[in-house]
C-alpha cells in the first residue's frame, strides 16, 4: 500500500494545533459563554477587552479563546506559561508590552497558562501594570482561582468557568479532524464511540488519540479501524485526573455525598470513576473509614468495623481482587442509618475548650493515691456508679465547678442511637428526681 494515503493529508504541525480555531465562530462547546448574548461572545463584540480567569479542564479550549481575543481586540499576544517562566519573564513581558505601546500604540494581551503554579510573588510582579492598563492579562487555571490566585489579581479580573466538552460536541469535533486530516481513513461506529469516551470531555485528547491512530493504522496497513483495533492500539487507562487537582476532589466530594445521601448505586459509581482514573485506593479506603466515623457514627458502630476490615482485606489481597472488599463497604456506608451527632458534639466540644478557661478537675473526681491526697479530700464524695442502682450515680455532676450545663451530643432518632437517646432521657429523668428527693 501506498504511504501517500496516510501522507496526503498529514499537517506538519501537531492535529490539535492545525485545528486550531481561527474564528469565533470555529469553536466548539462552551454556548453558555459564547452564545448569542452570552458573557465572551459580548466581550469579543464590544472589542473592549478585560482582564479575566478562564476556569476549566484541560483541553476546552482556554487557549484558543485567548489567541482569538487578541485576534479580536488588535492586541498584541504574549503567552507565558506558569511552569516554565518566573519574575524575569514577567518583566520581559512588560518590556516589550511597553515598546510596542510605545511604537505601536497597541496593547498587549498577556497570557498565562497554568497561572495557579504561580506564586504570590510572580502574581504580583504584572499586577501594577494590569491595574495601569498596560497589559490585559487572561489566565487559565485548571484549579479553582479561589485558592490559587491570589485576592489583588482576582478582584480585577472576571472569572468564566469552562465546561468539558459534551459528547455530541466531542463528535462534531471528530468530523472535522477526520475530514481534515485523513478523509480515507474509516471507523467503525463503535470505535468512534470508544474514541469520544476516551476523550473524557478533552478536545486535544480526542486529537492526540486519533493522531496515535493514524500513526498505529498506518503502520498497520489499515483503512478501517475497529473497536479491538482501538483496544490495542491505545493506553488502557486515558481517563487520569491531576491527583491533587480539582476533577480529584470534586469526584471524591461526590463519593461522600452519595453516601451521605444513602444512595448506593451513586456511590458505587464515583468509587468506580475514582478507581479508574488511577486514584489510589487506599486513598479511597481512608476516606470510607471518614464516612463510618462523620456521617454513621453510633447510629451503627458496626459501620467502622466494617470500614476498618475493609482496609485489611484489601492491604492483604490488593488490587484488584482487594477492591471488592472496598466497594462492598461502599455500599454499606451508603445503606446504613446516618447520624452526624457524634461529629457535632464532638466539634462543639473542641471548640469550647480551645475558648474557655483551664477549670480544674472537682476534688471529688480526683485520684488519692497518697495520704496527703486523702487529707486534701481528693476522691471523698465518689460515687462508685458500679454501686448505685441501675450503676448510675444519679445527679453526679462530672463537669468542672461552675461550668455551664451542655448537651454536645444530641443522639438521632435512627439506627442505634434511638436507643440511646431512650437510655439518656431515662438517665436525666433519674437525675431529677434524684435532685429532687435531695432538695426535699
Amino acid at each position: 500500500m501506498s504511504d501517500d494515503l496516510f501522507k496526503e493529508h498529514i499537517p506538519h504541525a501537531p492535529l490539535a494545533e492545525a485545528l486550531r480555531p481561527t474564528t469565533l465562530d470555529e469553536v466548539i462547546g462552551q454556548q453558555h459563554l459564547l452564545g448569542p448574548g452570552k458573557p465572551l461572545r459580548l466581550a469579543f463584540e464590544s472589542k473592549t477587552p478585560h482582564s479575566m480567569i478562564l476556569w476549566g479542564p484541560p483541553g476546552v479550549g482556554k487557549t484558543t479563546l485567548a489567541r482569538l481575543m487578541a485576534d479580536a481586540f488588535d492586541a498584541e499576544f504574549i503567552a507565558l506559561s506558569a511552569v516554565f517562566s518566573g519574575v524575569k519573564d514577567i518583566r520581559a513581558a512588560v518590556e516589550q508590552a511597553q515598546l510596542t505601546l510605545a511604537q505601536t500604540g497597541r496593547r498587549t494581551l498577556l497570557f498565562v497558562d497554568e497561572v495557579h503554579r504561580f506564586n504570590k510573588a510572580q502574581q504580583d510582579a504584572f499586577l501594577p501594570f494590569v491595574e495601569q492598563g498596560l497589559l490585559t492579562f487572561i489566565g487559565a487555571t485548571t484549579e479553582n482561582p479561589s485558592f490559587e490566585v491570589n485576592s489583588a489579581l482576582l478582584s480585577r479580573a472576571a472569572v468564566y468557568v469552562l465546561k468539558p466538552l459534551a459528547a455530541e460536541e466531542l463528535r462534531v469535533l471528530f468530523e472535522r479532524a477526520k475530514a481534515r486530516a485523513f478523509p480515507d481513513l474509516d471507523f467503525e461506529p463503535d470505535a468512534v464511540e470508544r474514541i469520544v469516551g476516551y476523550a473524557d470531555g478533552d478536545a486535544r485528547r480526542l486529537l492526540n488519540v486519533l493522531e496515535t491512530l493514524r500513526t498505529a493504522a498506518h503502520a498497520a496497513g489499515r483503512r478501517l479501524v475497529s473497536a479491538e483495533f482501538l483496544a490495542e492500539a491505545l493506553a488502557s487507562d486515558l481517563r487520569r485526573f491531576d491527583k491533587g487537582g480539582d476533577a480529584f476532589y470534586d469526584q471524591i466530594s461526590a463519593l461522600h455525598k452519595s453516601v451521605r445521601g444513602s444512595n448506593p448505586d451513586a456511590s458505587l459509581y464515583w468509587f468506580c470513576r475514582m478507581l479508574d482514573g488511577g486514584a489510589d485506593p487506599l486513598y479511597l479506603a481512608r476516606r470510607i473509614i471518614r464516612m463510618a466515623s462523620e456521617d454513621i457514627g453510633l447510629a451503627d458502630p458496626r459501620a467502622l468495623t466494617i470500614a476498618l476490615e475493609a482496609v485489611q482485606t484489601y492491604e492483604r489481597l490488593g488490587s484488584p481482587e482487594g477492591e471488592l472488599a472496598l466497594a462492598n463497604a461502599v455500599i454499606y456506608m451508603a445503606v446504613a442509618p446516618k447520624s452526624n451527632a457524634g461529629y457535632l458534639a464532638y466539634g462543639a466540644a473542641r471548640r469550647f475548650v480551645s475558648k474557655d478557661q483551664s477549670r480544674p478537675v472537682p476534688e471529688h473526681l480526683r485520684n488519692a493515691p497518697t495520704r496527703l491526697m486523702k487529707e486534701l479530700g481528693f476522691g471523698r464524695e465518689y460515687r462508685y456508679a458500679h454501686d448505685e442502682p441501675e450503676a448510675y450515680a444519679a445527679g453526679e455532676n462530672y463537669l468542672p465547678e461552675g461550668m455551664p450545663q451542655v448537651e454536645w451530643y444530641r443522639p438521632t432518632p435512627r439506627g442505634l442511637e434511638q436507643k440511646i437517646s431512650d437510655k439518656l432521657a431515662h438517665l436525666r429523668a433519674l437525675d431529677t428526681q434524684y435532685r429532687k428527693r435531695k432538695k426535699d
